[in-house]
Order: structure tokens, then C-alpha cells, then sequence
């Protein structure tokens, strides 16, 4: 069924609110009727575009997903350093990380209670690792990168140490400076890979 220019429009004003009341009610708490008064619209009119608070919900972290891997990085020359790649990339990460910091702490509340949300949280984990693993490879093959390492492993270990780092900081609290989360994690992904980290 084609969707019309007014659907896509509620079907997003619907995304949006649900977005807030999620964020200032968290998942549990949050009604379907919270929602719509948000988005000024009946509950018939979600019931077309969602058949639950759990999809919605999907929908919510969709968008904020594609926020996190398409985040706008700031510019690197062609040919770049690779460690100032990785600067950028961990740098562009961590600030959309902490624009989605209160999704991100109710994605794992989720997690925990919704099998499907589980395995669809896991997946959406495993396309930011092989993404860094493409990366990785691409390094191997100029010859920069220990050949020895498993690209997929690699990126798992280093992902995982970031995205560890970005959850205590911004989802939890620990009071810790963007610049040394950057230079922290760029040392450590150069210093696993056996890159030259120039110091800052």
C-alpha cells in the first residue's frame, strides 16, 4: 500500500513523540495515550501506522540508529592518517551518543525484557562491528595493520570498549571529558592495531 506525503508525515510526527515520551516516562511507563496526545492524534491513527508500543518503540531506535552511523563526521582529508580517521570516527560517535544517551540507556532496559528486541538490539550492535571491520581489513590490505589480527574479532573487542566507554559517560553519568574519551580510545584502537598514535 502506498504511503501518502500526510502518512509519512503523522507516521513521523508519531516517531518524534514517541521519542519524547519514552525519554521523560522511560519504556515501561510510557502509554500508547501519552503518545498520541503528544503527537495530537487518536489512538486509531497510531493503530495505522503501529500495532504496538514495542514497534514504535523499533521505530524510535531506527532513527536513532541512523543518527549514530551516519553522524556527520567532521571532515578528513582523502588519504588521511588512519589514526586520525579513527579520531574522527570515535570523536563523531561519542557526540551522537550522547545526543541519544537516554535512548540508548532504555535500549538495554528493553533488552532485558523483549526476546525480539534483544536479538534486533544484538543486530543493530553487529552492523557498527562490520562496519569497523571493513576498516580494519581495508588497512590489513595496505599493509598497515597486523595481518594476523581477525578483522571481525578485532572490531568487536575495540567497538565494544567504545561503546562501553560512551554507555557509563552519557547514559549513566560518570563525569568524564568528550576530548579524553576521544584521545583515550584513539590511542587504544592505534596501540591494538599497531598504528603510529602521534601524541595530541
Amino acid at each position: 500500500m502506498a504511503v501518502t506525503a500526510r502518512g509519512a508525515r503523522t507516521r513521523a510526527a508519531l516517531v518524534a513523540a514517541a521519542r519524547t515520551v519514552f525519554e521523560r516516562d522511560g519504556f515501561l511507563a510510557s502509554r500508547l495515550t501519552d503518545i498520541t496526545a503528544e503527537a495530537s492524534c487518536s489512538v486509531g491513527t497510531f493503530y495505522t501506522h503501529f500495532a504496538s508500543k514495542e514497534e514504535v518503540f523499533l521505530a524510535v531506535m531506527e532513527a536513532a540508529q541512523d543518527d549514530m552511523l551516519h553522524p556527520g563526521m567532521p571532515h578528513v582529508e582523502d588519504g588521511a592518517d588512519p589514526v586520525a580517521v579513527i579520531e574522527a570516527s570515535n570523536r563523531a560517535y561519542f557526540d551522537s551518543y550522547r545526543r541519544n544517551a537516554r535512548l540508548m540507556m532504555l535500549q538495554e532496559q528493553v533488552a532485558t525484557i523483549d526476546d525480539d528486541f534483544r536479538r534486533q538490539r544484538l543486530e543493530r550492535g553487529e552492523t557498527f562491528v562490520r562496519r569497523n571491520a571493513k576498516g580494519i581489513s581495508r588497512l590489513q590490505d595496505a599493509g598497515l595493520v597486523d595481518a594476523h589480527l581477525d578483522p571481525l574479532m578485532t572490531a568487536r573487542a575495540l567497538s565494544g570498549m567504545v561503546a562501553r566507554l560512551a554507555y557509563t559517560t552519557f547514559a549513566l553519568g560518570l563525569d568524564l571529558a568528550v576530548d579524553d574519551l576521544v584521545e583515550t580510545s584513539t590511542r587504544l584502537w592505534a596501540n591494538a592495531l599497531g598504528l603510529d598514535a602521534k601524541p595530541g
